[in-house]
């Protein structure tokens, strides 16, 4: 088995998520700006807060990335110009980009910038790696649709120093490589330029062209079927495979999701690849901790998805769109008051004397008791009804400055 330690890349909705995923163990983060990434619906970043960011990551020895994917239009030049000579002055350690024009003005504009080749430019072959290669690219993020076989042919028939970037956990899109039609034919919200509807996840029903009018159901029970809907990929159980087709970068999808879900596959994949290079054995003894943990956030079922053959049936949801969420996000740590209490930005609802979890960056979790619960005047409050308001916690176990707070519903 190949022993190169890969790189975990991890994504970040804002600036809090990008600190918790530094926190908990991520080599590197990617995130959006406001503009050019796919993900439009997200926070996503100012340029002072990317700037902010790669502060906070590189003084950790982290790495940042900044997704440049969208397929630009003539009207999109312009700008994308202007959007590359802000990131020429930011210095990011590398611009994800699908397109060959923008990828031509980021050679032009910010050289010094390494490039990795999206996804979305459905890097399927090594051909296609070495073209890009050649024209100066960094990175290949492979298409999802490619097995490990696939992936490890592609290593074994590129230069050693052409990296090899692959998806192993998060949602799967039912287009090829995010590609996706649908979205744009049914709302107007184009998949490639970061607006994509989700229309994977909707119900659907069959009408027969010469029958207009007439909608069949297609369900598997009366809650229907809901055809296009995938399963999350999760490759937890197989990082040796995924070591040794050569994979440099271990990428998680994800940057619409929030803290908590940052916190947990971060650490767990943190905790499996450290492990398995360390002893493969004590990878394997630990397995139970890892599965247990990853379902801790919000999940769909999982899948392997490409990577051991083409997916069967098994692969879809067909009776739900919704997520399996056991667990609520209460807040991130942000600071400790001089009083020594947690003070977090609330995401939901708890209340005073509820029992809480405290999850920790080295991979323990403590129960805590909420003691008491003050407002930013000092007010003490027997619950945190309001979204985004600052409190100062008094908990009845130790903490640290960007541990997550959770509570089993």
């Amino acid at each position: 088995m190949r022993s190169k330690k890969p790189e975990l890349l991890i994504p970040a909705k804002g600036p809090e998520e990008l600190k918790v995923a530094v926190s908990f163990g991520a080599d590197a983060v990617y995130l959006g700006g406001e503009a050019f990434g796919l993900r439009a619906h997200a926070k996503n970043f100012s340029n002072e807060e990317i700037a902010e960011g790669i502060e906070f990551a590189h003084k950790r020895g982290v790495k940042i990335y900044i997704t440049a994917n969208i397929l630009a239009h003539n009207k999109d030049i312009v700008e994308a110009a202007d959007f590359l000579k802000g990131m020429k002055e930011l210095g990011p350690d590398a611009l994800i980009i699908s397109d060959p024009g923008i990828f031509s003005l980021a050679r032009e504009i910010c050289p010094e910038i390494d490039i990795h080749i999206s996804t979305q430019a459905n890097n399927c072959n090594f051909y296609t790696c070495l073209f890009w290669g050649k024209l100066g690219a960094k990175r290949i993020v492979t298409a999802r649709e490619l097995s490990l076989r696939e992936i490890k042919e592609i290593r074994e028939n590129i230069p050693e120093g052409l990296e090899i970037e692959t998806f192993v956990h998060g949602a799967m899109c039912i287009s090829y490589s995010g590609r996706c039609l649908l979205s744009g034919f049914f709302t107007g919200r184009s998949a490639n330029h970061g607006e994509c509807a989700h229309p994977c996840r909707w119900q659907y029903s069959v009408m027969e062209e010469t029958r207009p009018g007439e909608y069949l159901p297609v369900e598997e029970n009366e809650r229907g079927t809901f055809i296009f809907n995938s399963k999350d990929l999760c490759m937890i159980e197989h990082i040796p495979e995924l070591i040794d087709a050569g994979i440099d970068s271990f990428k998680i999808e994800g940057r619409m999701k929030n803290s908590l879900y940052v916190a947990c596959v971060t650490r767990v994949y943190r905790r499996a690849i450290d492990d398995c290079l360390k002893d493969v054995e004590l990878y394997r003894k630990n397995m139970d901790w890892y599965k247990e943990e990853i379902k801790k956030c919000t999940v769909r079922p999982y899948t392997t998805a490409f990577f051991f053959g083409k997916p069967g049936e098994d692969a879809q949801i067909y009776d739900s769109n919704t997520y399996i969420s056991e667990y609520t996000l209460l807040g991130v740590i942000h600071e400790k008051d001089d009083k020594g209490r947690a003070v977090i930005y609330q995401k939901n609802k708890f209340l005073a004397g509820d029992e809480i979890e405290i999850v920790h960056k080295d991979f323990t979790s403590d129960f805590a008791t909420v003691n008491a619960i003050y407002d930013e005047d000092e007010n003490e409050m027997e619950s945190a009804p309001h979204p985004k308001q600052r409190l100062s916690l008094e908990l009845s176990a130790d903490f640290d400055v960007y541990d997550v707070l959770r509570i089993n519903k």
